[in-house]
């Protein structure tokens, strides 16, 4: 299985092809509306906007029922409060039984540094090549704009 094999829900209910991101390089960030780290979706707007890299956000609950909303719920409150218009998903979970198969993917593909995969917090993100492969993990407390200053050692 690779990245462009993978389809998900967008937050609007439509189905998304990752195919449709191919050649594209992307951070893939599991978010939370209710986070002490979700001041971040400010820098994850300017990194979308201002580029190299698409930004995908995957609302998530399973870390301190931090994201409660519904899709609609998210949404909204992503572009009022920090103008976020990079394409969200719908609703998943990152770690357990009902893990969806892009984080079961992306988990495999680029461990913890201790080895271990599960998602420790909201807000870890994934850098993906524009070759679809998984280049960098990096944790939550990572900021957007140290991952853009960073960008250049990997793209």
């Amino acid at each position: 299985m690779n990245l462009y094999d993978l389809e998900m829900e967008s937050i609007t209910g439509d189905m998304v092809s990752f195919s449709d991101y191919q050649g594209k390089p992307l951070l893939i960030v599991n978010v939370a509306s209710k986070c002490g780290l979700t001041p971040q979706y400010a820098g994850l707007k300017s990194l979308h906007e201002n580029g190299p890299v698409t930004v995908l956000g995957f609302p998530c609950n399973q870390f301190g029922g931090q994201e409660p909303g519904t899709n609609e719920e998210v949404c909204e409150f992503a572009k009022a409060k920090f103008g976020a218009e990079f394409p969200m998903f719908s609703k998943i979970e990152v770690n357990g039984d009902g893990t969806c198969d892009l984080y079961k993917w992306l988990k495999g593909e680029q461990p913890n540094e201790d080895g271990s995969s599960d998602i420790q917090w909201n807000f870890t993100k994934f850098l993906i090549g524009p070759d679809g492969k998984v280049l960098k993990r990096f944790g939550p407390r990572t900021t957007p704009e140290e991952i853009e200053e960073a960008l250049g050692e990997f793209l």
